[in-house]
């Protein structure tokens, strides 16, 4: 008798799906060769968001950890349009810093950002609890442009 595989983890983007087949692909990906392939502005919010999650639940302190925050910082920071990157340092945090644990995240709002548009926006909101067990909401007005085929986070209006 064949013993049963584990199931995989679901993807924190929300989409249903196992993260290997959801936002995993996209971090696979790029981790291997430095691409990014995220078809629509929707479909790399929600890559980002995944790899903000990941580094919120990562443990820096343990080999795995470090391996998932170096490769979801480098997933972010390439995903950043350049004049608004930020450097390292501001996304990976110290230990014993705060981390936001993101729980839940929903798309309300998407315009343009398919296939063959150059730019577009997500409205999301993530929710999470902070280090303290605080519940946290972020609600943001994302844009996206498409760079030599690329979708590229360039910035975002928080919500008050």
């Amino acid at each position: 008798m064949a013993s049963a595989q584990p199931a995989a983890e679901p993807c924190p983007c929300g989409r249903g799906l196992p993260y290997p087949e959801c936002c995993g692909r996209w971090h696979a990906r790029h981790a291997a060769d430095g691409t990014l392939a995220a078809p629509t502005a929707e479909d790399l919010m929600r890559s980002r968001y995944t790899a903000f999650a990941r580094l919120g639940a990562a443990d820096p302190t343990s080999d795995d950890g470090a391996r998932t925050v170096t490769a979801m910082v480098a997933y972010l920071r390439a995903t950043w349009a350049a004049e608004t990157r930020p450097s390292p340092a501001d996304l990976t945090l110290s230990p014993g810093d705060p981390a936001i644990r993101f729980t839940r995240l929903a798309v309300t709002d998407t315009t343009g950002g398919g296939p063959f548009d150059s730019v577009g926006t997500v409205t999301f909101t993530a929710l999470g609890r902070d280090a303290s067990g605080a519940r946290v909401r972020l609600t943001e007005r994302s844009r996206f442009r498409r760079e030599d085929g690329v979708w590229r986070y360039v910035d975002g209006d928080v919500a008050g």
